[in-house]
């Protein structure tokens, strides 16, 4: 697969993996995240057989994204796959006790970040007549839990704007893909609990979770399907993991 992969939130969690499963198939990347230490830290674990471009981008900046993503070098600047990874859920109180900057937050990465990205690299597939948008839902954006409500709205809108573009794309070769995750351990649940670690962990005890690595191995799956292919949707949970039952609460 001889292609240029650009990922967003790339210097950790499903991006660094993501990072390091394309660069194994021989891609060159554009690695964009907030923090230039780690995406040097990462380039150098990628090694010198991998071109790598690194990019310090916030995704909720619109005016950054526009003007990073049209100022590519000229061999890193033809996009075959966005990895839209850049997101993040922050707390878990119930919608009235909620910080309603938190909520600001999570609707500017995880809405507006993703849109600025796909609208600033999409021009550029359809003229080409090839390339493929993979979004990082969740399972979140299908099924509702207590203190998901902004995150979960967030997911849901990424999981009808896939459907959307793939209706605007109809008659090209661009090709769309949500893929909607369960429960997985990354930084998620510290980022969640802002920087609490030991209430993150507890989110995984006793468990068996996805891991980055299956989430990269999954993005790079639906990447590598023949052209003829799409795979719209892929809803994805680790075996421990289910649905509860209905929730009936009863006067006493």
């Amino acid at each position: 697969m001889n292609n240029t992969i650009l990922i967003t939130g790339a210097t950790s969690g499903f991006g660094k993996a993501c990072a390091l499963r394309f660069a194994k198939e021989g891609c060159q990347l554009v690695l964009a995240a907030r923090r230039f230490d780690l995406l040097a830290d990462l380039q150098k674990t990628l090694g010198n057989e991998t071109p790598v471009h690194i990019m310090v981008l916030d995704v909720q900046d619109q005016q950054a994204v526009n003007s990073k993503l049209s100022s590519l070098p000229e061999n890193f600047s033809t996009i075959d796959v966005l990895v839209n990874n850049a997101g993040l859920a922050l707390g878990l109180e119930p919608a009235h006790e909620a910080e309603l900057s938190d909520w600001n937050t999570m609707v500017d990465t995880n809405i507006k970040g993703l849109m600025y990205c796909a609208r600033a690299i999409l021009p550029g597939m359809v003229q080409r007549n090839r390339g493929h948008i993979v979004n990082i839902g969740s399972v979140a954006g299908d099924w509702p839990y207590p203190g998901g409500n902004v995150y979960g709205a967030t997911k849901a809108f990424v999981k009808q704007f896939s459907r959307n573009l793939r209706a605007d794309l109809f008659g090209t070769a661009v090709r769309v893909t949500n893929i909607e995750p369960g429960l997985a351990e990354s930084e998620f649940s510290v980022v969640r609990f802002k920087g609490d670690r030991t209430k993150a962990d507890k989110v995984y005890e006793g468990t068996h979770p996805i891991t980055p690595e299956d989430i990269a191995e999954m993005i790079y799956w639906v990447a590598s399907r023949p052209p003829h292919i799409n795979i719209n949707r892929l809803e994805v949970m680790p075996t421990c993991q289910t649905w509860g039952p209905f929730a009936i609460h009863r006067d006493e």
